[in-house]
C-alpha cells in the first residue's frame, strides 16, 4: 500500500506544529508529507537577511525543515545548531541570527535555486518529509486595516509587511501581496496535483495561511486537486485576528478562495467553546467539525503535537 500523500501549508510555529504532529502519526499511518511554505517574512533574522542578500526569508523554510528533521542522534543535533540563535548586542553583525537561516542563505547563493537548497539542507537534517516554498520569489504582505491607530478606530489604512501586519491592533478587511501575482514553485504546485490530503493551519491565519490562497497558481491547483482537505483551527485569537469567531476564520478562507470546499475542520474542544456556531461554520464550507483535546496541558495556546497527531490519525486514516 502506498503512502498517503498530504501537503500542509503554513508558516512558522504553526506549521511546525502541524508538522510535528504529522510525525507522530507515523506509528499509525503511512505518511508522504510536503510543506509548502509562505515567504513573506520581513521581521528579524529573516528580514535582515531577505533586505541585505535578496532571496527567499528562511526563517519559515528552517522551521519546518526542523520540525521533519529524522530522529538520529547526529540530526537530531544538526537540528538544535539550526536553531541556535547567536546572542550579542546590535553592533554585533550575527546578533540574532539562527545559524539554519545562513545555512540556507549559502545554499541558496551556492545552488542558485531555493528548491535546490532546502533538498540539501533536508538531506543533512535527515528530514522525513519534503519542505517547498509557496513561491521561488519573496513576496510583501499589505493588508487593509480598520483601527490600526486606537485614536482613530474607523480609519482604514493599509498596513506593509508581514511582521507589521501579525501585530496590527485593528481590523483586517482585506488582505493582499506584492506582487499581486507571483508566480507559484511549480514543485508546490505538483504536489498538491498529487496529494491524497490538504491540511491549512494552524498558523497566522493572515500572514502565514491565507496567502497561499493569493498564489494563483497554488490556488488553482488546490481548486482543482482531487485530494480532501482538513482546516485545523487555532487555539487563540493572535493580535492580527483578534476578535475573529470561528465562522470568521472560516469565512476569509471562502473569500480569497471561494472555489475551496472542505472535508474536516479540527478544532480543540475547549477553544471552541459551544460548538454549535463552529458547527455550522464548518458545514458552510462543506466540513465536518472535530472537536479533541490538542493543546499543550500549561495552559498556554499551542498544539501539543503528539495529541494534535492522535488526533489526526482517525481523520487521515478514514475512508473515503
Amino acid at each position: 500500500m502506498t503512502a498517503a500523500k498530504v501537503v500542509a501549508f503554513g508558516g512558522g510555529h504553526g506549521l511546525s506544529a502541524s508538522l510535528r504532529a504529522l510525525r507522530h502519526c507515523a506509528g499509525d499511518l503511512d505518511l508522504d508529507i510536503t510543506a509548502v511554505v509562505t515567504v513573506g517574512d520581513d521581521g528579524g533574522s529573516s528580514g535582515r537577511l531577505r533586505a541585505e542578500r535578496g532571496g527567499l526569508p528562511p526563517g519559515d523554510l528552517r522551521q519546518a525543515l526542523v520540525a521533519l528533521a529524522g530522529d538520529h542522534p547526529a540530526t537530531r543535533r544538526s537540528a538544535g545548531l539550526f536553531q541556535h540563535r547567536f546572542a550579542g548586542d546590535s553592533g554585533d553583525g550575527l546578533a540574532g541570527h539562527a545559524v539554519g537561516n545562513l545555512v540556507l542563505c549559502g545554499l541558496m547563493e551556492q545552488l542558485g535555486d531555493p528548491v535546490a537548497a532546502l533538498e540539501h539542507a533536508g538531506a543533512m537534517l535527515g528530514a522525513v518529509g519534503r519542505v517547498l516554498p509557496m513561491s521561488r520569489q519573496p513576496v510583501g504582505i499589505e493588508a487593509r486595516v480598520r483601527g490600526a491607530d486606537p485614536a482613530r478606530p474607523d480609519e482604514v489604512r493599509t498596513v506593509r509587511g508581514q511582521h507589521q501586519v501579525a501585530v496590527t491592533t485593528g481590523r483586517v478587511e482585506s488582505l493582499r501581496l506584492t506582487p499581486t501575482a507571483p508566480d507559484a514553485c511549480v514543485e508546490a504546485v505538483a504536489a498538491v496535483g498529487e496529494a491524497d490530503w490538504l491540511i491549512f493551519g494552524p498558523g497566522s491565519w493572515y500572514t502565514s495561511v491565507l496567502p497561499h490562497l493569493l498564489v494563483p497558481g497554488l490556488a488553482a491547483a488546490i481548486v482543482a486537486s482531487r485530494a480532501r482537505r482538513l482546516v485545523t483551527l487555532n487555539l487563540a485569537a493572535e493580535k492580527e485576528t483578534l476578535g475573529l469567531s470561528v465562522a470568521d476564520h472560516l469565512a476569509a478562507l471562502h473569500s480569497y478562495l471561494p472555489q475551496l470546499t472542505v472535508d474536516f475542520v479540527l478544532a480543540d474542544s475547549k477553544a471552541v467553546g459551544d460548538p454549535e456556531p463552529a458547527g455550522r461554520a464548518a458545514e458552510s464550507l462543506g466540513a465536518r467539525l472535530v472537536l479533541a483535546p490538542v493543546a499543550v496541558t500549561d495552559g498556554s495556546p499551542r498544539h501539543d503535537p503528539a495529541a494534535l497527531g492522535a488526533a489526526l490519525v482517525p481523520v487521515l486514516g478514514a475512508d473515503r
